[in-house]
């Protein structure tokens, strides 16, 4: 195993931690990074989606006293079998739209070029709920004293799971962000900006570790045992830089909204057009 692997392992990971939960969609910028370190193949596009699951160890990691009491409540507490039976139904519709069209997304889409119209294009839509958000409540959204339709993730209904679940599949084209179609879709839905991104981080458990393990055996006639410590260096700097980040934005979020991710969003996908528009890079395949 070349140490220079395992250095872009331990980037990628990192990348992938620090975007996981941010609005800015990890995917997009796994492709981005991968390219700029020549690191590409059909390999390695499995393995991006495999280190997803460090991140999600770490959201389990988190909330793991509010997780312990749902298993433990399961077969007895009707608000433990709500919360279990909304992350199922809305983790439905991504198995459904991702067994039926992930190959063909992931043939044609999963290049950079692509990803950096879907960055400018989510970035746009933030701008517009957040605005619209800001026309509609002021100040009182980020000040706490507005009262959302659904304040908690435990007062989430069926139907409210299932819509959040159903905009989770826009997550489907890279660079649109899983956790910014949940947490965006779920306040225009009526959650409340701390519902949503709560929602958003524990449909991600499910979501995305199937998604690494149905990846891992499909492929898995790629893999040998030499691969492993690669992927371990990846899981382990995407579990301690997601823990990082998922600290961070629940502290961000209770004094601001999402409209930097935007900004950042339309400036990071419009360099990736323009220097690939003038020929300034030659963004791998």
């Amino acid at each position: 195993m070349e140490f220079l692997t395992l250095v872009k392992a331990a980037i990628l990971g990192i990348v992938e931690g620090l975007t996981e939960f941010l609005p800015i969609s990890s995917t997009g910028h796994l492709i981005v990074a991968s390219s700029l370190l020549n690191f590409t193949g059909e390999k390695v596009a499995t393995f991006e989606i495999a280190i997803q699951t460090g991140a999600m160890f770490a959201v389990i990691w988190e909330y793991r006293v509010k997780l312990m009491a749902t298993l433990a409540g399961v077969f007895r507490e009707r608000i433990a079998q709500r919360f279990a039976l909304n992350v199922g139904i809305a983790f439905a519709p991504a198995v459904v739209f991702g067994l039926a069209l992930g190959g063909l997304i992931k043939a044609q889409l999963f290049h950079p070029v692509p990803v950096a119209l879907a960055f400018v294009i989510g970035g746009l839509i933030i701008l517009w709920v957040e605005r619209r958000h800001h026309r509609a409540f002021g100040e009182r959204d980020l000040q706490g004293t507005r009262v959302s339709r659904v304040e908690s993730v435990d007062d989430m209904s069926a139907l409210d799971a299932l819509k959040v679940g159903l905009v989770q599949c826009a997550a489907l084209i890279p660079g649109t962000s899983r956790s910014g179609a949940t947490i965006i879709g779920g306040m225009l839905f009526g959650l409340s900006r701390k519902a949503a991104t709560e929602f958003s981080f524990y449909l991600a458990i499910p979501t995305l570790i199937g998604a690494g393990a149905y990846s891992l055996w499909k492929q898995r006639e790629l893999f040998v045992a030499a691969d492993i410590p690669t992927f371990a260096v990846g899981l382990a700097f995407a579990f301690v830089s997601a823990l990082i980040c998922i600290r961070w934005l629940i502290r961000y979020l209770s004094t601001h909204d999402f409209t930097v991710f935007a900004w950042y969003r339309i400036a990071f996908g419009g360099v990736i057009l323009l220097t690939a528009y003038l020929g300034w890079v030659d963004w791998a395949q």
